[in-house]
């Protein structure tokens, strides 16, 4: 089980790529872990329950800047709710996720919006709504709409994904990453050093990603 209580706030070594930490916040079996796995190393299989938090890293390049996510899976079931705390201490980013085909998961993620908000300033962490298992369309339960409207209520980026079909999953990540480093810019902060992110206004067009 990784360590709790995170990596330090943004900052690299001269040429290196500034580092952020993100997690992923959400109900068990909702395909955190897929995300991350398919996202990390474009691989997906039948994965148990994470125990505890699990951890991925990996150096997206944006053309003109470079950052490292590090990436907390956190454990979804209701037991390591209390020890999920400990790892979203610190986090520049966080992804809430739910699965589409779950009204309850849906409900969960809005949980873990209210335990963000006791944790954080939101304005200092990127925060993006995902509902994943796109590829159980059939099964749906929570629409499009319902996912971007509490998103947009909440001031949120939101997308649909599914970690199966590697369907907007890269797309998803790398607008997390892309909104870390335009905001970084828009303070006049270098790409390496350690200011706390300010996201009071709302998200640019472009990073506000959707999937119909």
């Amino acid at each position: 089980m990784a360590q709790a209580g995170g990596p330090p706030r943004p900052g690299a070594a001269p040429g290196q790529p500034c580092v952020f930490k993100l997690v992923l916040l959400g109900s068990g079996s909702v395909g955190k872990s897929s995300l991350a796995l398919r996202y990390v190393k474009n691989d997906f299989k039948s994965i148990l329950p994470t125990v505890g938090c699990a951890f991925f890293t990996k150096v997206v390049d944006l053309g003109s800047a470079s950052l490292k996510l590090e990436i907390w899976d956190t454990a979804g079931q209701e037991k390591y709710h209390s020890v999920c705390h400990l790892y979203f201490r610190g986090a520049n980013a966080a992804l809430l996720v739910y699965d589409v085909t779950r009204k309850d998961s849906f409900l969960k993620a809005q949980q873990w919006l209210k335990d963000l908000e006791e944790e954080f300033r939101l304005g200092d962490v990127v925060l993006m709504l995902v509902g994943n298992k796109l590829d159980l369309g059939e099964e749906r339960k929570v629409t499009f709409e319902d996912g971007r409207e509490f998103a947009e209520s909440k001031r949120l980026l939101f997308m649909e994904t599914s970690a199966k079909l590697n369907h907007q999953v890269t797309e998803a990540f790398s607008a997390i990453a892309q909104e870390l480093s335009q905001r970084r810019e828009e303070e006049g902060q270098p790409q390496q050093g350690g200011a706390q992110l300010d996201l009071n206004q709302r998200p640019s067009g472009q990073a506000r990603c959707c999937a119909r």
